[in-house]
């Protein structure tokens, strides 16, 4: 076996399309875009690149076939007790040599430059794309979302890989009446006027950049490490989301006209991508926007929920949620709705999930491996 550096454009074509023959007979699997994998590894698109720095290779065997690939990165930013790489974009036959082979290359590797520990499959990136190994819930992925067979659990747990943590996902179907308490919750608050919940309008997108701004830096920075956000950079998210919006879905709540909630969804994309085949050139871009007329995308999928510090734990949550069904459920356009993933670390966010009456729909781990294997190994800190 030997690993090839992708440097050429044919090793990019061999590294997007080797996942083929891994998944060939898995009909959840649905092949990412390409131009979403390649923006990864694109030092003009990756802001990242200004941080850290990244290599992937392909794996050949002996008679030159390709059994695997793996990308592996460095990011000074991604803070953690030890100075801790990433690998991710693994892909590999079923074959625990393999599997070593390219571990032990991305491990030294990263110990050339100066790390004492690497995490994995993880993105060279943010944590809302390309992040965790799937361990339940084998199901079609949601857009963005890491997916593998099985056997990759045993592949990482027999070099050495430990959970850091785990990233649960919830789901419920948009038909069920959710817990009473929900109902009782809205009523109390729907008799202030000055309360108001309201669909985010493709028009006024600024203003509702200037919201969610305001309530995401109330809300969430701080918060576990996170850091704030400008609205400069909220604008530019919107105006990417705009073409795929539906106004119905993405909700803030006011009271006395100030954001005090926001709680925002997509229509999950990979209803439509699946049909792509990975790619997304002209003629593919005229048979989305017919899919997004004609065709059917039956679950949309929470990205960010949002409750400004002053008005926690009393009730907002309810009053949005039931405000937004009283407009999503009589439409029928959506069977299912999930979250993307909460670490297991956050239990405060794992209980308002549970509190819907949602079910674990998948989980997936970020696993972590020390390069000093006599170090104790500690778990993701839990968030208050």
């Amino acid at each position: 076996m030997h690993l090839q550096e992708v440097k050429t454009p044919a090793d990019i074509r061999a590294f997007l399309d080797m996942p083929e023959e891994i998944y060939k007979d898995d009909p959840n699997w649905i092949r990412p875009l390409d131009k979403d994998i390649e923006e990864v590894f694109d030092p003009a698109k990756n802001k990242f690149f200004k941080q850290g720095e990244c290599c992937r290779w392909l794996l050949k065997n002996e008679g030159n076939d390709i059994i695997g690939r793996i990308a592996a990165f460095t990011n000074k930013k991604y803070k953690n007790e030890q100075p801790t790489g990433g690998i991710g974009f693994f892909e590999c036959i079923n074959d625990t040599a393999a599997a070593t082979f390219m571990l032990d290359h991305c491990r030294n590797w990263l110990l050339e430059k100066g790390m004492e520990a690497m995490d994995g499959p993880i993105n060279f990136g943010e944590r809302d794309r390309w992040w965790g190994l799937q361990v339940d819930g084998f199901q079609e992925p949601l857009y963005c979302m890491n997916y593998n067979p099985p056997y990759y659990q045993q592949l990482f747990e027999a070099y050495g890989f430990q959970p850091y943590f785990y990233q649960l996902c919830f789901a419920l179907k948009v038909k069920d009446r959710v817990q009473e308490k929900f109902y009782v919750r809205h009523a109390e608050l729907a008799q202030d006027k000055n309360y108001r919940a309201v669909t985010m309008k493709k028009s006024e997108l600024d203003k509702f950049a200037q919201d969610f701004t305001y309530v995401y830096n109330k809300a969430w920075a701080g918060h576990g490490g996170g850091k704030e956000i400008d609205e400069r950079t909220v604008k530019k998210m919107f105006q990417k989301m705009k073409p795929v919006m539906d106004e119905h879905i993405s909700w803030f709540t006011y009271y006395k006209d100030e954001p005090i909630a926001m709680w925002i969804n997509l229509p999950d994309l990979n209803q439509y991508f699946k049909f792509m085949n990975g790619k997304f050139g002209l003629l593919q871009k005229l048979y989305f926007l017919w899919l997004q007329k004609f065709g059917t995308c039956n679950r949309f999928v929470g990205l960010v929920f949002g409750i400004i510090p002053e008005f926690q734990g009393k009730g907002v949550d309810a009053f949005m949620i039931m405000e937004a069904a009283k407009v999503i459920q009589p439409r029928h356009k959506y069977e299912d709705y999930e979250m993307m993933w909460i670490g297991d670390f956050n239990p405060k966010m794992v209980n308002i999930a549970q509190s819907l009456g949602t079910h674990c729909s998948r989980k997936l781990a970020t696993y972590r491996y020390l390069f000093d294997r006599e170090k104790e190994f500690k778990r993701h800190p839990m968030l208050g």
